[in-house]
């Protein structure tokens, strides 16, 4: 019994996952390393790695390798890892649950930096102590290169075990030991000196994008006024519960998803949704962690904990999108693989051919193909894609806009047409009842057979029905038997009758044609409004208009896309007057009357024809977001409008559509520069190091120099919008 208790114990900690935090994996190369490494170890599955957010998640079968050893392969490749899987968001907010690492030490305290100083340190004693004695030379600085031979040839001897034969550090180590064989101390105290500036750097850069995500979380205020009665108690905010009331004063920045229950005032949510105006608030509004109470006092209850606010889920999703890889990052991820082992090969035979084919002095020759192994690096080649494609996304998050992974990012940029819903996407999604139109009976009596049919429902023409109801005081009617018929009515019993709210293509059905006003219902259709018929026992009661007004920015969003060079088209379940009318007011083509699979057809040949992307509400447009290249959900920070398509509007703009266009084009550019320039400088090294005229520290320049330059280019998107 003992023993079947242990071994159900193990294996169930085996089906656990576990977090690590890998402290310096700063680029895709340090993930590419350990992935290789994690692999050749047993009982080790479902591998994720993100250097952005510097996380290691696994599942791990300790009966085949222990965690010790786990952890022992990860330090010798050179890296830090400690155990991260039960961080906790804390009052402090410097960690968050399951979103963030810890406050990271600043670069002056790491271990590269450390490193990086005594190296410095190293070769500036050696050369001031070749000055004071001329006869000791160049060998004073032979201490420096060691230091940095021993550090870095030790990580790849490492690597090479693990699976890495051909990282930077074997590269750099080989010519490092190379210069040191022929002579060159200067020269391999300079390259292992160049060389840890360069890591530095890229740890510095790595941080420097990393503090975008993080930024969000320190929006979360770190304690909450928590309501007991008529008095308030200050407590922190990551131990609000759900169903708690807590005061949000004016200046205060809200603590937590919540809705409002007493009060009023406008709110600035732009940290969270990129709204740039205030957003007024009253009883029953939704309110987001980290907006900030700009005019009243709110008391607003706690709807969601801290752990799931919708900041924490939008990191989350930012970081599961930063770790997802672009259909461009694999392609070079695929070709540098290929071109290491290629530039050993033409590095060996720089060295070996011209002495023995044309008898060319041997050091010459060395030198040059060492210098060309430095040459062939390819850090900047590497990072250039997933370092724009990170700096891209976190600059989308901190203005709303949620793109779901580099695939999407890079996809949002080529379409050339955008379906866009009209209800709630490009209109407000609250309409007003603006006409009654009695056929038997009084305003009332329509009035009450409708709210009895829609009371219960949340679609936005049922709360419009119910708003009027209310607003004029007609009394509620019991009903039974209520239910949707999709694309058609709504029906329940009311007073022994079937009473169906609908379509006049409905009631023209149940009715006859002649039964309904065709006239006076094309008359309120041609004036944007939408027209409900109330049909009891297959009789009209009367007709009710609504209508839904536009978005006050959807023009200008219509404009800007145009501008942009995309098509917009309107897709509608509406009629084609209503339609139409709205259309015209925006400038968009409109294709009515469809049912949610002639939205299907519609974004099927769309399609067939340019890449499209779809736009809407994330609810009941789910299969027209999943069908377009790109579905793009307007949702204000519902869980839909997280979850669902593969980008969000947070701040329901339409001109965040075009923002995304832009943002994504920006990046694509971004990376076509960023592959330029690492390309381009290894391609004029290359020529000028076969010539002779490139010295071993500049060719390590040329990767390092070309990677630092690629990850600042890339970080100039985090101030990118359009």
């Amino acid at each position: 019994m003992l023993d079947g208790a242990i071994i159900e114990e193990a294996t169930e900690r085996s089906d656990q996952p576990l977090r690590y935090l890998v402290s310096g994996m700063d680029c895709p190369s340090c993930v590419a390393k350990i992935e290789m490494a994690l692999h050749r170890l047993p009982g080790i599955a479902d591998i994720s790695l993100n250097y952005h957010s510097q996380t290691l998640r696994l599942k791990l079968d300790e009966a085949a390798t222990p965690r010790e050893k786990l952890e022992g392969t990860i330090r010798t490749l050179g890296y830090g890892i400690e155990v991260a899987d039960n961080i906790q968001i804390i009052p402090d907010g410097q960690a968050a649950d399951d979103i963030s690492a810890p406050a990271e030490r600043p670069w002056w305290a790491t271990s590269k930096a450390r490193l990086t100083g005594l190296i410095t340190l190293l070769v500036a004693l050696g050369y001031l102590a070749s000055w004071l004695t001329p006869a000791v030379g160049d060998y004073a600085l032979v201490p420096a290169a060691l230091v940095g031979l021993a550090v870095f040839g030790r990580r790849a001897v490492a690597l090479a075990r693990a699976g890495s034969p051909f990282s930077i550090e074997m590269l750099m180590s080989v010519a490092t030991l190379g210069a040191l064989v022929i002579g060159e101390t200067a020269e391999a105290s300079i390259v292992v000196l160049l060389f840890a500036v360069g890591e530095l750097l890229e740890g510095v850069a790595a941080g420097r994008a990393r503090s975008g995500i993080k930024a969000l979380a320190a929006l979360v205020p770190r304690t909450a006024l928590l309501l007991d009665g008529e008095d308030a108690r200050e407590i922190p905010a990551a131990r609000l519960e759900i169903g708690q009331v807590v005061l949000v004063r004016p200046g205060d920045r809200v603590p937590a998803d919540g809705e409002v229950v007493e009060g009023q005032s406008d709110v600035d949510e732009s940290p969270v949704t990129g709204e740039s105006v205030p957003v007024p608030k009253e009883v029953g509004s939704a309110v987001f962690a980290g907006g900030i109470n700009a005019t009243g006092a709110l008391r607003m209850r706690v709807m969601r904990a801290a752990a799931d606010n919708t900041i924490a889920r939008i990191i989350h999703l930012v970081e599961e999108a930063q770790a997802s890889k672009a259909p461009t990052a694999r392609f070079i991820e695929r070709f540098s693989a290929r071109y290491t082992p290629m530039v050993v090969m033409v590095s060996l035979l720089t060295i070996l051919v011209p002495p023995l084919a044309f008898g060319a002095d041997w050091q010459t020759w060395i030198y040059r193909g060492l210098a060309l192994l430095l040459i062939g690096c390819p850090c900047a080649l590497v990072l250039s894609t997933p370092a724009a494609i990170t700096s891209g996304i976190a600059a989308g998050a901190r203005r709303g806009l949620l793109i779901k992974g580099g695939a999407a990012l890079e996809a949002i940029g080529r379409v050339r047409v955008i379906a866009f819903d009209k209800t709630g996407t490009l209109t407000q999604g609250r309409p007003q009842v603006t006409d009654l139109v009695p056929l038997s009976g009084s305003d009332r009596t329509l009035l009450g057979f409708a709210a009895a049919v829609e009371n219960g429902s949340s679609h936005p023409i049922a709360r419009a029905v119910l708003d009027r109801v209310s607003a004029d005081g007609v009394p509620l009617r019991p009903a039974r038997d209520q239910k949707a018929v999709p694309g058609k009515a709504a029906q329940a019993i009311v007073a022994g009758k079937l009473v169906e709210v609908g379509s006049p293509r409905h009631a023209a059905e149940r009715c006859g044609p002649y039964a309904i006003p065709a006239d006076r219902i094309a008359a309120l259709e041609d004036d944007g409004k939408t027209v409900v018929v109330v049909v009891a026992d297959a009789r009209p009661v009367g007709l009710i208009a609504l209508r839904d007004e536009p978005r006050p920015d959807a023009a200008q969003g219509i404009t800007a896309l145009r501008g942009l060079g995309i098509r917009s088209v309107m897709l509608t379940g509406d009629n084609r007057r209503t339609g139409q009318a709205i259309a015209r007011g925006l400038g968009v083509d409109v294709k009515a009357e469809l049912m949610p699979e002639d939205k299907l057809r519609e974004i099927a040949a769309m399609k067939s024809g340019a890449p499209i992307a779809m736009v809407g509400d994330g609810i009941n447009d789910g299969p027209a977001l999943a069908a377009a290249d790109v579905g793009i959900a307007m949702g204000g920070g519902t869980d839909v409008a997280l979850e669902t398509a593969d980008a969000a509007l947070l701040g329901n703009r339409v001109e965040g559509v075009a923002d995304l266009v832009a943002l994504s084009r920006a990046t694509m550019a971004n990376i076509h520069q960023n592959v330029a320039m690492a390309l381009g400088l290894k391609a004029v090294f290359l020529v000028t190091t076969l010539l002779g005229l490139t010295d071993l520290w500049l060719a390590i320049l040329a990767d390092t120099g070309a990677t630092v330059i690629v990850t600042l280019n890339a970080l100039r998107l985090l101030r990118q919008v359009r």
